[in-house]
């Protein structure tokens, strides 16, 4: 999908940096005092508008979270909903994902969770999944040992990748849901995308996976 391009994001992240912090990589292994608190932190990778992350912050207001999402233009509008209505559990971060050890130290993190991700179906690029082995393998870093990647999507051949990638990594699976919408879980805090797919009839596919130990 085409991101319309929005010129004066880039100003107005800069204005709200008690939102977007600048060089985030200065505050490695230091979040915590950012936030003020020993509190669990939990980040999304792909955070797009927001709405998510915000949900999540205000469905657990003692814990804290960061969303990532490197399109400008797109988490702009997650900027100006907390400039709206702020929330002290929550920071944005305008950067690429690919190296989260950049931004976060080893065993910072207690949850990941990817939302919705870019498939990319084509054989070719499969190394650009988030939830192929050198995503895990950052992952694995940053998260405490239990800490949990949290995962949904609507893309079944993604997800049974997904599940496969997990346990070739020597991950454990649980509440692994093959339809959530219908299942039994509860707080689940929908995306902009999952509302969309939803809507469309399409089938929400969620699962946890934990690494046994650190390597």
């Amino acid at each position: 999908m085409r991101v319309r391009n929005k010129p004066w994001a880039e100003g107005y992240i800069a204005e709200h940096r008690e939102i977007v912090p600048e060089a985030p990589e200065q505050y490695k292994g230091k979040w915590r005092d950012i936030f003020g608190n020993r509190e669990p932190l939990n980040i999304e990778i792909g955070t797009g508008k927001g709405q998510f992350i915000i949900g999540m912050a205000k469905l657990y207001p003692r814990q804290n979270f960061i969303g990532i999402e490197r399109e400008t233009s797109v988490i702009v509008s997650a900027v100006q909903k907390l400039a709206e209505e702020p929330l002290e559990n929550v920071k944005l971060l305008n950067v690429n994902a690919d190296q989260l050890s950049d931004y976060f130290a080893e065993g910072e993190v207690d949850n990941i969770y990817l939302n919705f991700s870019d498939p990319w179906p084509k054989k070719r690029h499969e190394k650009r999944r988030l939830t192929y082995r050198t995503f895990l393998a950052d992952y694995e870093k940053v998260l405490k040992l239990g800490g949990k990647i949290c995962f949904k999507t609507d893309n079944q051949g993604l997800f049974e990748y997904s599940l496969e990638s997990f346990s070739k990594y020597g991950m454990v699976l649980e509440n692994i849901s093959l339809d959530l919408h219908r299942s039994d879980m509860k707080n689940n805090v929908r995306t902009e995308y999952e509302e969309k797919f939803s809507a469309m009839g399409h089938r929400i596919y969620r699962c946890e996976a934990y690494f046994k130990t650190l390597r």
